[in-house]
């Protein structure tokens, strides 16, 4: 038995048989780490001795919990005490975390086994995981190729059976995209259904913490653990996920295909692998119906003039006092100045300077304003759709993964990356992409999204449409052979 291609079900399931136990499936996850990690570079870092540490105690308590042994990685944004976290910036490269988010403790309270934490885009600003100032994380399936993001670390280490799941940060599509783009399915729960205390913010009003993994009722299990109300975070609500099961069928659910971003996929080459998709989940049974969300134009727009505007004021901490190294200069405006222009990279400072300029004085209404007021006309867009069908899908990328470094000087066609996603952030919607074919030996994402905090409905859903993709039955990326 290879440990490390067992799901979190799996390898649940050989712990409780004790056909092998904690220490041994860690120490094998540790040793294909440190024979692979250097081609693929998910990892910022390694918790090698404290992870067989926590196996040990694993292994000796034999506690009934959810996730007792299981071998997990977390994004390098997510504060962890005692540990360097740096958010994949130079910034912050010997900050050292004085507490836990409230995700990680959730997940050591379960008795999940930490190996590390995973490379990112700097701030999670990205899709590629290729502005981390460690340098690039590389796609499994193809090594020239990136892995997506800004959770690329994440996705990778999970594709590349380095640990049995991961924990990501969703903005605008963090989570989503990187799993479309490694085969794995990845879920943005609904804003206000996990706590970001913890989590080294990009926007405060779109991020959440979500599980990238191997199957759906894996994802479904993260969730379980690391959701729920928090008193460090008042964007928390106390709503029960709802019970699903794994569906045999489709029969009798409603799918909805928004149409104004649909229109264009036809002509995509990713067109003829979503539509098979679609066609196979109306064989099994669903109902599928065209639906309108008459906004959908303005949602990328909206994104990124709101999340502009809170990466701007979020990062103002960062200002080589407080937090992180300092260049040395003779007044505070060129410590400033020094320190931020040195530290931060190339898209983290477009960013803050866009963000800075739609909040300045006489911009505010103009960008702002208006982003805002088109933000309650997507999410009026969302709820009447909701009316009609119980689910909606689409492409969860316009593309499979692109090669390193093709769209670095390229910002507005590495915005245009997310085209699909960002609107549930903009809505807090919660969405799943699994994948669902192959195009030219590359993944391809298909994108659930559901009502405000109906994720079981969501999961019932993709479970049964995960048996008729069978993705992972029958494709396995190169590194993993």
């Amino acid at each position: 038995m290879e440990l490390t291609r067992l799901d979190i079900a799996e390898t649940k399931a050989g712990l409780a048989a004790k056909t092998f136990s904690a220490e041994e499936v860690t120490n094998a996850y540790l040793e294909r780490i440190a024979t692979q990690d250097d081609v693929v570079h998910a990892f910022v870092e390694v918790y090698a001795d404290e992870a067989r540490a926590a196996a040990k105690v694993s292994d000796a308590k034999k506690a009934d919990l959810p996730l007792a042994g299981i071998p997990l990685v977390v994004k390098d944004n997510l504060l962890d005490m005692g540990h360097v976290v740096t958010a994949g910036s130079r910034i912050l490269e010997k900050y050292r975390s004085p507490y836990s988010a409230t995700a990680i403790q959730r997940l050591r309270d379960a008795g999940a086994v930490i190996l590390g934490r995973t490379n990112m885009d700097e701030f999670a600003m990205g899709s590629s995981t290729a502005s981390s100032a460690w340098g690039p994380t590389k796609n499994p399936w193809d090594t020239a190729r990136v892995p997506g993001g800004s959770s690329g670390g994440s996705a990778a280490a999970v594709v590349s059976d380095f640990c049995a799941g991961a924990l990501g940060s969703d903005t605008g599509g963090s989570v989503r995209q990187p799993a479309a783009l490694s085969g794995l399915v990845g879920l943005k729960p609904t804003y206000g259904r996990v706590s970001r205390y913890g989590l080294i913010a990009l926007a405060s009003s779109f991020d959440q913490i979500g599980p990238m993994t191997k199957t759906v009722a894996d994802a479904a299990t993260l969730l379980s653990v690391i959701s729920g109300v928090d008193a460090a975070d008042a964007t928390t609500c106390n709503v029960p996920l709802v019970s699903w099961k794994a569906q045999e069928s489709l029969k009798g659910v409603r799918i909805g295909i928004p149409k104004e971003y649909m229109e264009g996929v036809a002509d995509m080459p990713i067109g003829p692998t979503i539509q098979t998709a679609i066609d196979q989940l109306r064989a099994a049974g669903a109902e599928i119906k065209d639906v309108s969300l008459p906004h959908a134009s303005y949602a990328l727009a909206v994104y990124y003039v709101l999340l502009f505007a809170e990466a701007s004021s979020n990062l103002s901490r960062l200002d080589g006092i407080r937090f992180g190294p300092r260049e040395p200069a003779e007044t505070l405006k060129e410590l400033y100045r020094e320190t931020r222009g040195r530290l931060f990279g190339d898209e983290v400072r477009r960013r803050i300077m866009m963000g800075t300029y739609v909040l300045s004085a006489g911009y505010y209404d103009a960008y702002y304003r208006k982003a805002q007021e088109a933000r309650t006309l997507l999410r009026a867009d969302y709820a009447a759709a909701f009316k009609e069908v119980d689910l909606l899908v689409t492409p969860t990328s316009p593309t499979t993964a692109w090669k390193i470094g093709e769209l670095m000087d390229d910002p507005l066609a590495m915005y245009l990356a997310d085209i699909f996603t960002v609107s549930i952030n903009v809505a807090g919607l919660p969405a799943l992409s699994q994948p669902c074919g192959l195009l030219d030996g590359l993944p391809v994402g298909l994108q659930w999204i559901a009502p405000h905090w109906e994720e079981g409905r969501m999961f019932a859903a993709a479970s049964a449409a995960e048996k008729l993709f069978a993705f992972r039955e029958t494709h396995r990326p190169k590194i993993v052979l």
